[in-house]
């Protein structure tokens, strides 16, 4: 296990903003499932898009070229049983997007992961199995997955309040059967953004998915990915750090961002600016200045991932803030909900939590103090940023969990006047 120790400072600067991870992971996809080459520009190889990566070279795409930040992939020629298993990490979406394109092969293949991804819920996919008659097995419900059974075109039914990710990694592979289908959304849907995201990553890659309202996707059968140049916009979920650290305390200037982008974390900027942020946007930048802000109430079901650095901001702005409908946050990397009211509370933060979101009062300051990240990402970054307002010091352990997403991270807190000590707890 890695810590970090951080010395309350402020931040300044400009930062290169890491490549959306929710876009190289769909890139990647579709130019696996394109006949050609593709280049793939502006990508970070960190541990989730390794996976992705990883997994389809192990179905048939061949890494031709790869270097600091782009890879050129040609395309699977011929699906074919992998000749080893295929290892997700814990990576949701590589789990989720890729287990549809085991329905391309026909053959047992086998998914297995790490950490928490090894109990995350696949139901939506084996009720699906069930009804085509795939044969599929776990271990009591847990990954490894071992599945063989080809995917029937149809009419799939899907609930919209549960992850987005099932819907995505069926729209990966639907065009490519042999007739039309239909996908039925049952409930409100949530995450529009990262749907918006795969339909327009798919169009690009010459797949046409028909949009009826976010109820029903009409999916034609037969079409063909067309390999591409692609260069991956830059990441609002990881933008949204230095935003909120410029707020508590730094002049910061966001570059390599998309102001027309479809990710629903670009809600960030609307966010903030309700809680009274200083935001100037210029082109494709965004700086941010030191801002007095105040509690709000935010909706999270659009726009899951921004809660942990979210509730950093409200512990620092004055009133009340409620986050709610972010109950699928107990079942991401850790139960985020639990980890971020307990590690905050632990600095000093007045965080209540809920069932399906937090309620938190705000103060001018926090202590400091030991914290963990719980081995996930967002958790480290957001408690990062949450030293900037402290009285004492702030040690995270397990400070390696940064990997997942953005390995660098702890260099660019640096970069921007951190003062951050790392070691190894043996």
């Amino acid at each position: 296990m890695k810590c970090v120790k951080i010395i309350p400072s402020r931040l300044d600067g400009d930062i290169e903003i890491p490549p959306s991870k929710s876009m190289s992971h769909r890139a990647l996809i579709c130019a696996g499932l394109s006949r050609g080459i593709s280049d793939i520009k502006n990508l970070m190889f960190s541990d989730d898009i390794n996976a992705t990566l990883n997994a389809m070279n192990a179905l048939g795409a061949k890494e031709i070229y790869k270097e600091d930040n782009k890879v050129t992939l040609k395309g699977i020629d011929e699906f074919k049983k992998p000749k080893e298993i295929i290892d997700c990490k814990e990576s949701g979406s590589t789990l989720r997007f890729l287990i549809p394109i085991s329905g391309l092969i026909g053959e047992e293949i086998t998914f297995n992961g790490r950490g928490k991804l090894i109990e995350r819920p696949l139901e939506t996919y084996y009720k699906i199995f069930r009804k085509q008659n795939i044969k599929y097995k776990n271990n009591d419900g847990k990954l490894p997955l071992t599945i063989n059974g080809l995917l029937q075109p149809g009419t799939f039914k899907i609930k919209g309040n549960i992850s987005s990710q099932f819907i995505s990694g069926l729209m990966f592979v639907l065009p490519l059967l042999n007739e039309d289908s239909k996908i039925i959304i049952t409930t409100e849907l949530e995450s529009k953004g990262y749907v918006d995201l795969t339909m327009d990553v798919l169009n690009k890659f010459g797949i046409e998915v028909e949009n009826r309202d976010y109820k029903k996707f009409i999916i034609k059968g037969n079409q063909r990915y067309k390999s591409r140049k692609y260069k991956v916009e830059g990441d609002f979920s990881q933008a949204a750090f230095w935003i909120v650290g410029g707020l508590l305390g730094g002049n910061i200037n966001c570059l390599n961002l998309d102001m027309s982008s479809l990710q629903g974390d670009k809600e960030i900027l609307n966010i903030v600016k309700k809680m009274g942020g200083k935001v100037l946007i210029k082109e494709n930048n965004i700086k941010i200045e030191p801002s007095k802000t105040k509690g709000i109430e935010i909706d999270a079901s659009q726009c899951p991932d921004l809660v942990p650095i979210l509730a950093v901001l409200g512990s620092l702005s004055e009133g009340v803030t409620k986050i709610t409908n972010a109950k699928r946050l107990r079942i991401k990397e850790s139960d985020r909900l639990n980890a971020i009211s307990t590690e905050l509370n632990k600095l000093g933060a007045l965080v209540t939590e809920l069932e399906d979101g937090l309620v938190i009062k705000g103060k001018e300051k926090l202590n400091g103090g030991v914290v963990d990240s719980w081995n996930d990402h967002r958790i480290a970054m957001a408690l990062a940023i949450a030293s900037i307002k402290c009285s004492k010091p702030v040690t995270i352990k397990g400070s390696e969990a940064v990997n997942k997403s953005y390995p660098h991270f702890w260099m660019d807190i640096k970069k921007l006047g951190g003062k951050i000590d790392e070691w190894s707890m043996g």
